[in-house]
């Protein structure tokens, strides 16, 4: 049985493969070496194990017997050293964070930045997706801090508030120009694209909102599935855009891109980490919940 132990490992990977070059290949040895690995096998075990053909090599019944047994005890294997990983890394400490891809980049980068350095020994795992998506993580226990716009509802919530931020749309001077070139007596609201991120999302889900308190009704909406998109396609002149004030500050200071007025005056929202209450004061979230802290806010 010993003896064979290696003569299975090749005779797993070609019946896998089902071609002997192929199989060669992954092992890393010649052709000639696989052929009399298989030739031994057979000659120990007493039957033939592979049909042979121009096309390749397939299993006789024997060596279909044979290569389930083998393919379960590879399996049963894989899963030992798995199990001897786990337990290896289960010690180290690690912490799942869940954000959305804006708030990832605008938001939680800095954070990072610092916690990594405060915890080199941490191991960080981040998962990007909504907010109320976030909070299904959260809840379901697979992170254990979410970046996320302050919902309605945090009961059962731990919820550490960062800044203040507020919706704005936004387009170059060029598009509004041509705009009322196009369309003089037009309102923008019916001629004028209007890009914003899709319904699930909290911002948009917060401004639709507010259109809707105002009785306003966009007539040409493009859906855009991140801000960073937002910004950009407003930046080449592709229509108006939505999106996050704070994040597009430079552009504004720069004249790149310009606030477009609504007639609304759209109200703050909160951006914060959050965690379940029961776990707010556990040491590897110190640096997210710290102790007596005023949230901060930003300026309009």
């Amino acid at each position: 049985m010993q003896e064979n132990l290696s003569l299975y490992h090749i005779f797993y990977t070609v019946g896998r493969t089902g071609n002997i070059s192929q199989a060669a290949k992954e092992l890393f040895i010649s052709q000639p070496a696989i052929s009399k690995s298989i030739q031994r096998l057979e000659g120990n075990l007493g039957t033939v194990l592979f049909h042979r053909s121009s096309r390749g090599v397939t299993l006789t019944p024997d060596g279909e017997t044979l290569f389930a047994k083998v393919k379960e005890a590879f399996s049963l294997l894989s899963e030992g050293e798995d199990s001897i990983l786990h337990n290896r890394c289960r010690n180290i400490p690690r912490i799942r964070l869940g954000a959305s891809s804006t708030l990832s980049k605008y938001v939680l980068l800095s954070h990072l930045k610092s916690y990594v350095l405060d915890h080199p020994e941490v191991r960080i795992n981040i998962s990007c997706q909504s907010t109320y998506q976030t909070l299904q993580l959260l809840d379901a226990g697979k992170i254990d801090v979410g970046l996320i716009g302050r919902p309605k509802s945090l009961q059962g919530y731990h919820f550490r508030p960062l800044l203040h931020i507020r919706d704005t749309f936004v387009a170059t001077r060029q598009y509004l120009k041509n705009q009322a070139e196009l369309y003089p007596e037009g309102a923008l609201f019916h001629t004028a694209t209007f890009m914003m991120l899709d319904e699930e999302n909290i911002s948009r889900q917060s401004v639709n909102s507010q259109l809707k308190e105002h009785q306003l009704e966009l007539s040409h909406i493009l859906e855009v599935t991140s801000m960073d998109l937002l910004i950009q396609f407003a930046e080449i002149g592709l229509g108006i855009a939505c999106v996050i004030r704070e994040f597009v500050r430079k552009e504004l200071e720069e004249g790149i891109l310009v606030e477009v007025p609504m007639g609304i005056d759209f109200s703050d929202r909160e951006i914060g980490f959050v965690c379940r209450k029961k776990e707010e004061h556990l040491p590897l979230l110190a640096h997210f919940f710290p102790v007596s802290e005023e949230p901060s806010k930003t300026s309009r």
